[in-house]
């Protein structure tokens, strides 16, 4: 009952706060002084709580731990994404967009009071012990997650490079438990690898947009370009498959990279005066040549600003399977000193066309699915955004998410040898598990 009073009261004052500002720019208004007046109330009501729970719990409570999970409480109740980061969460956010930080390297979300898997970081503990996109973490070293905040569950995950840690993984509908040993280990994020498919295709994979992936990018289209010729040259295979997201700015620039003109994402914020958009600059480096964007259900957020851009622009054929269906943006905002900072959902993004990613993801513009093992079917799909407990809501037409299996072994990888036929012109038979949408004619 505590907990529940301190979420109940952390609503309260987000409400309250966003009253207030309304009573100052209306100063003669009467609903607003009323909302002022249940603002201060409310204000007053976790006052009440706080000294309560100060001077009579059982044992003496930390008065900042205290003043924290009100604050999550508030956050919590608003999105899946908004979140307080302590002191120490903040740094831990900007060493990872840094690229580099320790742990097991596992991108995660909250869902039902579990820690759920967005996809494993390639090439770290975690993707080679075979966790997957969509398992759920239901312990931690046998310390069960209920209860947990996400940062704090994370902070349990990381530790000193080189010491053990226990993971138990519920996986598929049936939640099969799995428990997994890792060895923690420095996350040092290589956001772009590449490599030549044959002599004439340029595959270049983006595990996840950090402060590096532009410069990354560019250095592979530039290599292949050096080694290849252009008369043999087919084109680019953009893998973005079980890509989180990350920067924003980043994935501007990687669109840039097969664009000059135009539109690349718009944000829209509660107010028409917050739309910002963002429009390419001259310079395509790739230089035309064709592009096949893959993605999966567990592309998310960044991945997705880049999908639909290139698809809106007609830049390059998306294919895969829909993807996860983040289109919403996070701001952080530091609080300064000790304090941490705040990640809060302010706007939301919008492809060229005026999509929104929000709850919908980008459908492909042919679906082909993985031939899944069998002791993996059933758990190899992501249910994405429109399954989280409050999410935004994005009309009735939301979708789930779908499969984000990707075969290990490049030869069983049907995803990427369809893309490289389509570049190289062969013909392909559509099957049961293909489907190519439709064609918008501009």
């Amino acid at each position: 009952m505590r907990k529940a009073a301190l979420i109940v009261t952390g609503i309260a004052i987000g409400a309250g706060c966003a009253t207030l500002g309304q009573q100052a720019r209306l100063l003669f208004s009467a609903p607003a002084y009323a909302a002022a007046a249940d603002t201060y109330k409310n204000l007053s009501l976790f006052g009440d709580v706080f000294d309560k729970v100060r001077a009579d719990y059982v044992e003496r409570p930390d008065e900042q731990k205290l003043v924290e999970s009100a604050i999550n409480g508030m956050l919590a109740a608003l999105d899946p994404h908004s979140s307080y980061l302590d002191a120490k969460g903040f740094k831990d956010m900007r060493t990872q967009t840094e690229g580099k930080f320790g742990g097991l390297g596992i991108e995660v979300t909250q869902e039902e009071g579990l820690v759920k898997v967005v996809t494993p970081i390639d090439d770290t503990p975690a993707s080679r012990a075979g966790i997957m996109s969509g398992d759920l973490i239901g312990a931690i070293d046998d310390e069960n997650v209920q209860g947990m905040t996400l940062n704090q569950a994370v902070d349990k995950m990381r530790g000193a490079i080189n010491t053990p840690v226990k993971l138990t993984i519920l996986r598929g509908k049936a939640k099969d438990k799995i428990e997994v040993k890792l060895v923690r280990a420095e996350i040092h994020i290589k956001s772009v690898r590449s490599h030549q498919e044959g002599d004439d295709i340029g595959y270049i994979r983006i595990s996840q947009f950090n402060e590096e992936t532009a410069e990354g990018l560019k250095s592979a289209m530039q290599k292949f370009q050096q080694d290849i010729s252009a008369d043999r040259f087919k084109g680019y295979i953009l893998d973005l498959r079980n890509n989180p997201g990350g920067l924003l700015d980043q994935s501007i620039q990687v669109v840039n990279s097969f664009i000059d003109h135009g539109e690349i994402v718009s944000t829209r914020g509660r107010s028409a005066e917050e739309t910002q958009r963002y429009n390419a600059r001259p310079g395509d480096i790739s230089h035309g040549k064709p592009v096949v964007v893959l993605i999966n259900g567990g592309s998310a957020s960044a991945s997705e600003i880049v999908a639909g851009a290139l698809q809106d622009h007609k830049r390059a054929t998306v294919l895969g399977t829909r993807s996860f269906g983040k289109g919403s943006v996070q701001t952080i905002i530091p609080l300064g000193g000790v304090n941490g900072a705040l990640r809060l959902t302010t706007a939301r993004y919008y492809t060229p066309s005026g999509r929104s990613i929000q709850a919908k993801g980008i459908d492909p513009d042919i679906t082909i699915l993985q031939d899944v093992p069998d002791e993996l079917k059933g758990k190899d799909d992501t249910k994405g955004e429109a399954s989280l407990k409050g999410h935004l809501k994005n009309g009735e037409d939301e979708k789930t998410g779908s499969q984000a299996y990707v075969p290990p072994d490049a030869k069983n990888d049907k995803q990427l040898i369809a893309a490289v036929d389509m570049l190289r012109g062969k013909p392909r038979t559509q099957n049961a598990a293909e489907q190519t949408k439709p064609k918008v004619p501009n």
